[in-house]
């Protein structure tokens, strides 16, 4: 796909986020949004090869809108400045709908790729079964923490929101108890992509979420 054109287009709504200009530049958005569909398509692919589970996934449910929901939001800018998209084995993408553990990425307006797997901020039923997990496969999970490939081109779980206190149900004195304490079980890193455009960006990411699978692997057995 056409990079710097997107990263070009999500700069301009960024300055411009009101539905006049989006309406205006819909031509832009359409083209830009068919090729980022495309590299999904392929990315899905790709992914099958290693991961057969999210073979089922929908491409065009993959995708998020780009319409930002300002229902609950104080701010009132009605267009996200980033393409996203989550591919799941349960084809859903959103974690409030249970979507599970996800393969997720996205470009934003400053030319930052992100690359992410496993959940952010699951509901609580969800929370609640992985947290389970942890405990009932503690040797599983320290096995996953000192993973190579993970560690090396992710580094370890993502830190933030997590709880002062053991959640209502788990000891103090309970294994792996701060990790128990995370609301989250993600992986993430960032590229800049500004000063050097990828020239094969699905090739890129379906290696990057090969070396996340053992995270997903993981968190699919939570509540199996």
């Amino acid at each position: 796909m056409h990079i710097r054109d997107l990263t070009q287009y999500l700069a301009e709504l960024s300055e411009n986020n009101n539905r006049a200009w989006f309406v205006m530049n819909k031509p832009r958005y359409d083209i830009l949004r068919a090729e980022f569909l495309a590299v999904v398509v392929k990315l899905i692919a790709d992914i099958t090869k290693f991961d057969p589970a999210v073979a089922g996934c929908n491409p065009k449910k993959a995708l998020f809108r780009i319409n930002r929901d300002m229902r609950f939001s104080h701010h009132k800018i009605p267009y996200k400045t980033h393409f996203s998209a989550a591919i799941t084995a349960s084809g859903l993408k959103k974690p409030s709908q249970g979507g599970g553990p996800a393969y997720y990425f996205h470009i934003n307006e400053t030319g930052t790729l992100l690359i992410a797997a496993g959940e952010y901020m699951p509901p609580a039923e969800r929370l609640r079964a992985i947290r389970q997990h942890i405990i009932a496969d503690a040797d599983g999970f320290a096995k996953l923490l000192k993973n190579r490939t993970l560690k090396t081109n992710f580094g370890d779980l993502q830190q933030e929101g997590r709880l002062t206190r053991p959640p209502k149900g788990f000891d103090a004195d309970s294994p792996h108890i701060e990790h128990i304490k995370l609301k989250s079980f993600i992986v993430w890193k960032e590229i800049d992509i500004r000063q050097k455009i990828p020239t094969d960006l699905g090739k890129d990411l379906a290696t990057a979420f090969k070396q996340s699978q053992a995270l997903v692997q993981w968190l699919r057995q939570a509540g199996a």
